[in-house]
């Protein structure tokens, strides 16, 4: 792991971030990151800025958030502050979107634990 406020190398970001390398690189070309500096070796160097940004899109990912939105976020992220309030409102959605999603796996594990129980009365 690297000291805070240094850069890193894609693996090391990739390891923070919990992306995997293949990813990130797919995620560069599809414009979802922000530009990734380069060192005097020509390796991408990132910045705790863009592991943040990185984790952030593992996050968006893993709780369903769909690639186009994705895009649509992080362009909206390179246009500046000015998006700020159309940035929040992507984000609510989401939270909304991920709270009915809960109540929807709550009411099915409602469900197979009743379920659960009836076969455990039989098998008495």
């Amino acid at each position: 792991m690297q000291v805070k406020g240094s850069a890193m190398r894609i693996s090391e970001a990739a390891a923070e971030s919990g992306l995997g390398v293949d990813t990130i690189r797919y995620y560069e070309a599809e414009g979802l990151v922000p530009k990734v500096v380069r060192g005097a070796d020509g390796q991408r160097a990132f910045s705790p800025e863009n592991v943040e940004w990185l984790t952030l899109l593992y996050w968006l990912r893993e709780t369903g958030m769909p690639m186009r939105v994705m895009r649509q976020f992080a362009a909206l992220y390179a246009k500046g502050d000015g998006t700020i309030a159309q940035r929040k409102a992507i984000l609510l959605e989401h939270a909304d979107r991920l709270d009915q999603r809960r109540r929807d796996l709550d009411r099915c594990a409602t469900i197979l634990n009743r379920k659960l129980e009836i076969y455990e009365e039989y098998l008495r």
